[in-house]
């Protein structure tokens, strides 16, 4: 799939659209900086450059990807999601990250809620996201997005935790996806300010 034929996926509040050179100062920002920690960063400007062109090389070469997190009002970049599978990766996983000046907005629930639907509608009957265990970000998110860890599923190199998402059968009209759904609005009325919330 080459960049002209990725899919745009609309939110309430995101565009998520492939991903575009101009994107890439913000991602190499966010990987050179302790926000990447749990991703294999802090990356040095080669390697930052080699990940960037990786993550639009794997539409071509798998078909799905990462998308660019954008503002729907100002197409300002969020950050990154979408679906991630390189070499030696056992399952197909569900993947995000935030800008650092950008979390605790909601954005990555909302956007990841938004591309597993997308894939779930797309022929895919199931998903993990690999987290690091010390990455409790990370893990509270996927709990909220309804994954589970799940002790019996192969690993990536043995010291990540493997998290599976709700399977598409079950995740349909289901009291979580609500859940899920009236969570992201309440992130989106300018009134809410969450205290104590599990951030994205």
């Amino acid at each position: 799939m080459n960049r002209s034929s990725i899919p745009t996926i609309e939110t309430g509040r995101l565009i998520l659209r492939g991903p575009e050179p101009g994107d890439y100062p913000n991602f190499k920002a966010t990987f050179a900086s302790y926000r990447s920690r749990f991703m294999g960063g802090p990356l040095n400007p080669y390697e930052a450059w080699m990940l960037y062109a990786a993550e639009i090389g794997h539409w071509e070469i798998r078909g799905f990807g990462m998308w660019m997190i954008h503002d729907k009002s100002t197409d300002e970049t969020y950050g990154m999601a979408g679906g991630w599978q390189p070499a030696g990766w056992p399952e197909r996983e569900i993947a995000w990250i935030i800008w650092p000046d950008k979390s605790g907005k909601g954005y990555a629930l909302e956007a990841t809620h938004a591309v597993r639907s997308h894939y779930y509608a797309n022929g895919w009957d199931s998903a993990v996201s690999y987290i690091d265990p010390m990455n409790l970000d990370s893990i509270r998110l996927a709990e909220r997005l309804g994954a589970k860890k799940d002790p019996e599923a192969q690993t990536i190199d043995g010291s990540d935790a493997v998290y599976r998402h709700p399977a598409p059968a079950a995740l349909k009209d289901s009291q979580l996806a609500h859940g899920i759904e009236m969570e992201i609005d309440h992130y989106a009325d300018p009134m809410f300010k969450p205290k104590g919330w599990a951030l994205d």
